[in-house]
């Protein structure tokens, strides 16, 4: 398998791109080709002692910045590091593209130049969160702010393949992220998927309120980008404080202090669960290229686990597996809104 990395998207790039390049070819039967600026990614390689064979550099003269206007700035920057390392996916030059630089600009992209799957109408973004019972996914997290009904079956369709291909769950539950479980609460939207979904053959579970949502009870949770992304950020706020706040709490009194070091396998285990680097990144479902985003201030590690979910949906043939699914399933035209 050949990944096509961005060199220099991310907080760290590129050195953490460039370590966890390294780590991802000692660990994984991956090749990498790493756009960006030749001399800083060359430089950051020399560092280390590897297969020379197994790592390319693609030099690019320009970088696309986290505030750039998505549409505009991967029409404009033909020659930047992101643009260059879809390409390599749409030329079939490379299996994957992994990048943690602009959210949009890689969606953007990847409907763009990769270009979406036939039968999908929006590319979505879908991340891995750790729950109290299990693992679970959020689709969509953020790419679709304004969603038309079929989007969330879609939606739900590709989830349940990533979950049955890439995770090994068998027939996993979906739910409607909704403010009430009652079938008749919530917007226009929400009650138009309800009523779809109702009519597939997924294992759907309903409506799943917001307090719920961090159970992992439910594997699949559907919604539209604004009410995924405001998940996915308050998740991330929320762990971050209580972990904070329980520093504090600790660092109050000498008993409490003695107390942590007895607890330190269990807050270790606990801000592991929690830590973002273990999934690596969240996958666009939709696109007809393997693309990963991986978290904006992703470290090494971050980075060769990303490549680790880049390999597995490869492995698992994704793409394909969305295609047949679209190609076979007569329901998804039958309940698509006209």
């Amino acid at each position: 398998m050949i990944v096509a990395v961005d060199g220099m998207g991310g907080d760290f790039a590129p050195a953490a791109v460039v370590e966890g390049c390294i780590q991802a070819i000692k660990e994984y039967n991956v090749n990498i080709i790493i756009t960006g600026k030749e001399e800083l990614i060359k430089s950051e390689l020399s560092k280390y002692q590897y297969p020379e064979d197994r790592i390319s550099v693609l030099n690019t003269s320009e970088v696309i910045s986290t505030n750039e206007p998505p549409v505009m700035a991967i029409r404009k920057k033909k020659d930047s590091s992101l643009v260059k390392a879809l390409e390599l996916v749409k030329e079939g030059k490379a299996d994957a593209v992994i990048s943690a630089g602009s959210t949009g600009a890689l969606m953007t992209g990847a409907t763009l130049i990769v270009g979406r799957i036939k039968g999908i109408d929006r590319v979505a973004l879908a991340p891995i969160m750790p729950g109290k019972n299990a693992a679970f996914m959020v689709v969509d997290a953020g790419a679709n702010v304004d969603c038309k009904p079929q989007y969330l079956i879609q939606f739900a369709l590709m989830g349940k393949i990533y979950f049955e291909s890439v995770l090994g769950i068998k027939n996993p539950t979906i739910g409607l992220v909704n403010i009430g479980a009652e079938e008749e609460k919530g917007n226009e939207l929400t009650k138009a998927v309800y009523g779809m979904l109702k009519k597939t053959d997924f294992n759907f579970v309903g409506n799943v309120e917001p307090r719920e949502v961090s159970s992992g009870d439910v594997n699949i949770l559907v919604c539209d980008g604004f009410v995924g992304n405001t998940i996915l950020k308050m998740y991330e706020g929320v762990a971050l404080n209580i972990l904070g706040m329980l520093k504090q709490e600790i660092m109050k009194s000498l008993t409490a202090k003695i107390g942590a070091v007895l607890l330190k396998p269990v807050f270790k285990g606990l801000k592991k669960k929690l830590d973002y680097s273990e999934h690596g990144g969240s996958a666009f479902l939709g696109s007809k290229g393997i693309c990963i985003k991986a978290h904006g201030s992703s470290d090494s590690k971050a980075f060769k686990n990303a490549i680790r979910q880049a390999l597995n949906c490869y492995d698992n043939n994704i793409i394909e597996k969305i295609k047949g699914e679209l190609e076979n399933i007569s329901q998804i035209d039958n309940i698509k809104e006209t």
